[in-house]
């Protein structure tokens, strides 16, 4: 036990010590504390993926010319990409765990809320660190049906207990559920980095990507992340304008903007899906 709380204490200070030497995030550490950082982190790391998402799902909408997509992942297999694609775990992991100690602490009522967040630190540090070993190794399989089967399991579950939890809840429908898909979403986004380099082929290859999106489970849990992950998304960005725009009719024009975009991929996303 002693061997593993320091095993677990020295990876802390020594992502901490590294994070202090950040000049931004090491001086609000300083003047503001952890907890403001990660605030800031955590809508910084937000508003990243939402970006990350559109480029995702245009990508993925060129499967219907598998030789344009082939071509693009060329490209992305080039050292420069391959390394883009693994610090895109960084702001997973983190707004991913992060989110999970903001539900303990609003739904659980978690009372070791600093504990809990060193523990973010050290497992996104560990996870962005076991994601670049699978990507070196590349040589790994799994059943996609097994796989998924097993995480929807687990995020249903989590999802579940949250909801029961949060249904007397003062706070508005939108709030609980921006939670709920927030725990759903907890365990399937980093699953689904992991998922796609157990082998380089299954996030690269046309004909490989293609079959597994024609299976009908496989759809179902392909739309059930689309509709969480938009959801979510629309609602974390309508609160970050709703806290920073003072002028009403200019905070409804960006809304609806955010919409309407939002609602092009939500339509582009399930068309692929379903159509595929």
């Amino acid at each position: 036990m002693n061997s593993s709380f320091s095993f677990y204490h020295n990876i802390e200070q020594f992502v901490l010590k590294k994070l202090q030497k950040i000049p931004l995030i090491g001086f609000y550490a300083k003047t503001r504390g952890w907890y403001y950082v990660f605030a800031w982190g955590h809508r910084a790391a937000g508003a990243l993926l939402v970006i990350y998402l559109w480029f995702h799902i245009h990508t993925l909408t060129l499967l219907r010319t598998p030789d344009v997509f082939a071509g693009k992942m060329e490209l992305f297999q080039e050292a420069f990409f391959v390394f883009l694609e693994w610090t895109l775990a960084i702001p997973v992991i983190f707004h991913a765990l992060n989110g999970g100690r903001l539900v303990l602490y609003e739904a659980f009522y978690s009372k070791a809320d600093a504990a809990v967040a060193r523990g973010v630190v050290v497992f996104s540090f560990l996870y962005v660190g076991l994601l670049g070993l699978m990507m070196m190794m590349g040589d790994q399989s799994v059943s996609p049906v097994f796989f998924w089967l097993c995480l929807l399991g687990i995020s249903l579950s989590l999802s579940y207990i949250v909801a029961l939890k949060l249904c007397h809840a003062k706070n508005s429908t939108g709030w609980k559920l921006q939670r709920i898909t927030g725990v759903f979403l907890l365990p399937m986004i980093p699953a689904h980095l992991l998922f796609m380099h157990l082998n380089p082929a299954v996030g690269h290859d046309a004909e490989i990507i293609i079959a597994r999106m024609q299976h009908g489970f496989i759809k179902v849990v392909t739309l059930s992340l689309l509709i969480a992950i938009i959801f979510h998304s629309v609602y974390g960005i309508i609160s970050i304008i709703k806290d920073y725009i003072n002028t009403k009719a200019l905070e409804y024009c960006i809304i609806l903007v955010i919409l309407i975009i939002m609602g092009f991929f939500l339509f582009a996303g399930a068309r692929l899906t379903l159509f595929i």
